[in-house]
């Protein structure tokens, strides 16, 4: 997909470049500019398209709405919408690219208006004199300080956004990211100093054409006697009534000027790029402010092993599927950042609850984990809703779709977790444990993948339930369970008698996931596999290739994976 977009993106630049280098509209700026007006211009359009369709990907409620309604039907439209993120960074990646051979271009541009200072063509210089110093153009004008800016701004934005940073400090990435608004409204007002200029009367003074009436005014010399006699004397153009001489007559190669060319500024095109998306944006995020401004009511908190939080809450209204994920923010905790968390238990008719789990292993998550657990230094904390005024306000935002919606959609799922990237998975064995008949799924294999053993047991009592549950319906198949312990030093099992069940399915070291996927196609012939993985990316790279390999059972994968946007 990257490269499909860059490959368009490629082309898009190359289309503007021939418009601006071959137009004759533009004769007389290329004169000025030489190819440094191509590249600029050429750059420009790039990043009007990408600036528009950045912001896209982050309109999470439009993204939900559309995944949940009934217009997207096909199974493949909707995993399009999963790429969501991954749309996001490589137009980031495209807008980083194409700023630098933007700027490069103008630089170019500002030396060249002022050493190529044309008195002829006033309007068309951006310069006021010959030799002026490039500098004033790109620090004492709207465009060129706008500009500068601008490039320190996207600097800030793409530093900020590299892997070490956003995993060292996650806080530096936020704020930096945030300044995203002010970028957009520098570039409204960048683009309105109408530098770059072009020629609107082609008809009447086709680029190079042949001006008798300025020829004459500037090779018709008067004698200084005449001069002394009639010092009022200048030159006039011929009368139209009267031929024009010989030597001036418009030839076979030459055509003839009936005006000076009349230049005019170019209306802002990016405009109308960017103020539909950005309005969007704009109104979705009022609409999420509004329908979170109310606080949730915080029903329980527990701490499980491996420092993992479980948040339980209520809130009116609040209506979410298996797979989806929420945002929280806590004011006291950050009074702009906020988090998203995938939903472990979803609302049913039955019960109001929802709820998450949190891997605490930041700033963010420490300082809220040490908020709700406050007054208390045990392990586990439940507490009746009557003692609300002990936890902090917590705001709710969403639910957001992702891709293991679908999980349910399939005959047969493969579900791969690692570490706490199981709880996606938790949602819909919640779900599957207040019932299963009523969704498409028949099978399901659920891989877990930890370090160490305490996190199993984070789940350990719903996957006990679920399993007893479906033996008593006489469907033992429906769930093929299989928990890797990655790291151990010896023979280890789930403390706990209720816990037999899965010490039967507790396996040391790392799954084949060639011969797991070769069983699965084997025991699932010329059937449609869908294959969720939410974890680190050495797993998600070796299911994502396994994915797309072919095997001797006409048995088909499609793979997805967890990504907020």
């Amino acid at each position: 997909f990257q490269f499909f977009w860059l490959s368009l993106n490629v082309w898009l630049f190359g289309k503007t470049f021939l418009l601006y280098n071959q137009g004759l509209q533009y004769y007389y700026l290329h004169q000025m500019l030489g190819l440094g007006l191509c590249v600029s211009r050429a750059s420009a359009s790039v990043l009007n398209l990408n600036c528009c369709l950045v912001l896209l990907p982050m309109c999470r409620v439009l993204l939900a709405f559309l995944r949940g309604s009934q217009k997207v039907a096909s199974k493949k439209t909707r995993r399009l919408l999963d790429k969501s993120k991954t749309f996001h960074v490589t137009c980031g990646v495209t807008i980083c690219i194409f700023s630098v051979l933007h700027v490069a271009a103008h630089l170019v541009n500002a030396l060249n208006f002022s050493e190529n200072y044309n008195e002829e063509f006033v309007t068309l210089n951006a310069a006021n004199y010959r030799g002026e110093d490039p500098r004033k153009l790109l620090f004492a004008t709207v465009p060129g300080l706008t500009g500068v800016i601008m490039v320190l701004v996207l600097f800030l934005m793409c530093t900020a956004s590299t892997y070490a940073i956003r995993v060292s400090n996650y806080d530096i990435f936020w704020y930096t990211h945030n300044l995203f608004f002010v970028f957009y409204m520098l570039l409204m007002l960048h683009v309105s100093g109408g530098v770059l200029k072009y020629q609107t009367n082609l008809e009447e003074h086709p680029p190079g054409c042949f001006n008798p009436n300025k020829t004459l005014r500037q090779n018709l010399t008067v004698p200084k006697a005449f001069e002394e006699l009639f010092p009022d004397y200048t030159t006039e153009p011929f009368p139209e009534d009267l031929p024009v001489p010989e030597p001036f007559v418009q030839n076979s190669f030459m055509r003839v000027c009936s005006e000076e060319p009349k230049f005019q500024s170019h209306f802002p095109e990016t405009w109308f790029w960017i103020s539909g998306p950005l309005c969007l944006y704009c109104v979705e995020r009022l609409y999420r402010y509004i329908r979170s401004n109310k606080p949730v009511t915080i029903t329980s908190v527990i701490s499980h092993p491996s420092n993992v939080l479980e948040v339980r809450m209520m809130k009116d209204d609040f209506e979410a599927r298996p797979g989806q994920y929420v945002i929280l923010h806590c004011p006291r905790v950050s009074a702009l950042e906020s988090h998203p968390f995938t939903l472990t238990m979803c609302p049913t008719d039955t019960k109001a609850t929802f709820g998450v789990h949190l891997k605490v292993v930041g700033d963010w998550t420490e300082r809220f984990r040490d908020l709700l657990l406050l007054h208390s230094n045990q392990d586990t904390e439940i507490l009746p809703i009557f003692h609300q005024r002990r936890y902090p306000k917590l705001y709710v935002d969403g639910p957001f779709g992702s891709p293991f919606e679908e999980s349910l959609n399939y005959e047969v799922s493969l579900c791969v977790a690692g570490g706490i990237g199981v709880t996606p998975f938790a949602s819909i064995l919640n779900t599957l444990l207040d019932g299963w008949k009523c969704y498409k799924l028949r099978r399901l294999y659920f891989i877990w993948v930890c370090r160490d053993i305490e996190s199993f047991r984070w789940f350990a009592d719903l996957l006990c339930m679920l399993h007893n549950k479906l033996w008593q319906e006489n469907r033992p198949d429906y769930i093929n369970i299989q928990l890797y312990l990655s790291q151990t030093d010896g023979i280890q099992k789930i403390i706990g008698e209720k816990y037999q069940a899965l010490n039967s399915r507790l396996l040391i070291g790392r799954p084949r996931w060639k011969l797991l996927f070769d069983d699965i196609a084997k025991c699932n012939r010329r059937k449609t596999i869908g294959v969720f993985c939410c974890g680190p990316n050495k797993i998600s790279k070796i299911l994502h290739k396994l994915s797309n390999s072919s095997n001797s059972y006409g048995t088909r994968f499609e793979y997805n994976k967890e990504s907020f946007s």
